[in-house]
């Protein structure tokens, strides 16, 4: 078996609902955890490849067990979960705005929701080198750095034009209901 099955199966046998499930499994079927976990796996790639709704399925694996993490990390009283999962909804956030550009040319790709899947699980992945902490420290961060000072600036220009209109509506429905009133 060479490393990566080896750390494929160490994933798979580890306590916790993902090993207690497969153990379910493999106590009823009498099928090792690693040939269902390999099934599963191969069986939503293919679905990706040429399954009705592959798109809904695809974000379905970038939403709903980054959203459960979320939540249990808002829940804990650790901090650098908070962070982790903080970073994975910014590049997520911002790989969705890139997507919604490029999704009419990128959807006619046969594998595009394989790969986005695959990248989707690389940003969540409980690995140093995720894809989330390696964008945001390569990409997003420098940007930032780079550009924070001239966002804040037209953030607070905007916010001080909304607050002037929102002051001179307010004096004219003011206005208004007054003459209503007299007439």
């Amino acid at each position: 078996m060479d490393p990566l099955q080896r750390r494929f199966q160490a994933f798979l046998d580890q306590p916790g609902w993902l090993g207690d499930l497969l153990g379910g499994l493999e106590a009823r079927t009498g099928v090792q955890r690693y040939y269902l976990a390999t099934g599963v796996v191969a069986f939503l790639g293919l679905y990706l490849m040429f399954g009705y709704g592959a798109s809904l399925l695809c974000n379905l694996i970038g939403f709903v067990y980054p959203a459960y993490a979320s939540i249990k990390a808002i829940e804990s009283s650790a901090k650098e979960d908070d962070t982790t999962w903080l970073t994975y909804w910014v590049v997520y956030g911002l790989f969705s705005v890139a997507e919604f550009f490029s999704d009419t040319f990128l959807y006619w790709f046969p594998f595009y929701y394989v790969g986005k899947s695959l990248f989707l699980v690389w940003c969540m992945a409980p690995v140093s080198w995720n894809g989330s902490q390696v964008l945001y420290r390569h990409v997003v961060r420098p940007w930032f750095l780079r550009h924070h000072q001239t966002v804040d600036s037209v953030l607070n220009d905007l916010g001080g034009r909304a607050a002037a209109v929102s002051k001179e509506v307010s004096k004219e429905a003011v206005k208004r209901t007054f003459r209503a009133t007299e007439d």
